[in-house]
């Protein structure tokens, strides 16, 4: 089992930045990779970025150049700064860890940006 617990969200002005955290706990040797996803208010959780094991990104095009997921695995935290951040970027922030036969979701945590 993982657990996985999520913070730093808030509320920010267009244009501005955050960066949310996320450490995991428990089973931490079998996560093969850590995700944040999103889900907007009447929308579907969307998939934002990935960081895997080996240090390998992957965002969305709608976070490409503005997002960045890094980790500290001395911590056993993944962080995603936010920068420029656009009103369509409202949604609660979910983050995730890959193991090997299961996902493991946090609670999620709020980030509203206003116009």
């Amino acid at each position: 089992q993982v657990q996985v617990v999520e913070s730093g969200g808030g509320l920010v002005q267009a244009g501005g930045s955050l960066r949310l955290s996320c450490t995991a706990s428990g089973s931490i040797f079998s996560i093969n990779a850590m995700a944040w996803h999103r889900q907007a208010p009447g929308k579907q959780r969307e998939w934002v970025t990935t960081i895997t094991r080996s240090g390998i990104t992957n965002y969305a095009d709608s976070v490409k150049g503005r997002f960045t997921i890094s980790r500290d695995s001395a911590k056993n935290t993944t962080y995603l700064q936010m920068n420029s951040l656009k009103p369509e970027d409202t949604a609660v922030y979910y983050c995730g860890a890959a193991g090997v036969a299961a996902f493991y979701w946090g609670q999620g945590t709020q980030v509203t940006v206003s116009s």
